[in-house]
Parts: C-alpha cells; structure tokens; sequence
C-alpha cells in the first residue's frame, strides 16, 4: 500500500533539476519530481520551500531539465551548483521552459 503522495511505481517519476533567480539576484539550485509546487514552497504559497529562498521572494524558474531518477538529478544538480554564475546564466539560457510551472 503506498501513502498519499506516493508513486506507485518509482521508476515512473520524473526528476527535474532547476535554477530560481531570486529576487536579490542570486540562484538557486535544485531538483524536485514536481516543479510547479517547488516554485510554489520557494515562493511561500506552499509548505516546504528551502530555508535559503525565505528571505529572498519572490523566485522566478530560469530553467529545468529532467534526470532519469533522484540519483541522476542529485548528480546534476551538484554539478550545476560548482559553475560560476555566468556559466549558470548561460545553462539557464539553454535550459528555459514555460514560466507557467
């Protein structure tokens, strides 16, 4: 029996790994399996955005990708976060999607 929230079936979660520009001007860097709420709990809408983001809303999504699973996603994500801000510009750049999420 799975609890609420829970896939059934793991495998079939989409990761994504995404950059915020915040409204001081820094990013943040993370992953999530749902980008919509994510942007939402950084934003204050919703329980459970990253302490970092609570000072600095409103967060605008710059850009995403998905990752095959959470191990993947971690892996990106870590790799993103050592890049120097303008090589995170340009990811952003080349990663947008709709703003809607």
């Amino acid at each position: 029996m799975s609890h609420k929230g829970e896939d059934k079936n793991p495998r079939l979660k989409i990761w994504w790994v995404y950059m915020v520009r915040c409204a001081d001007g820094t990013i943040y860097t993370g992953c999530t399996t749902d980008l919509r709420r994510r942007v939402r709990q950084h934003n204050g809408e919703l329980r459970g955005g990253a302490k970092y983001t609570t000072s600095r809303r409103p967060v605008r999504l710059m850009g995403a990708c998905q990752a095959d699973d959470r191990s993947s996603a971690q892996s990106i994500e870590i790799k993103l976060k050592r890049l120097t801000r303008a090589e995170k510009l340009s990811w952003c750049e080349s990663h947008r999607i709709a703003n809607d999420a």
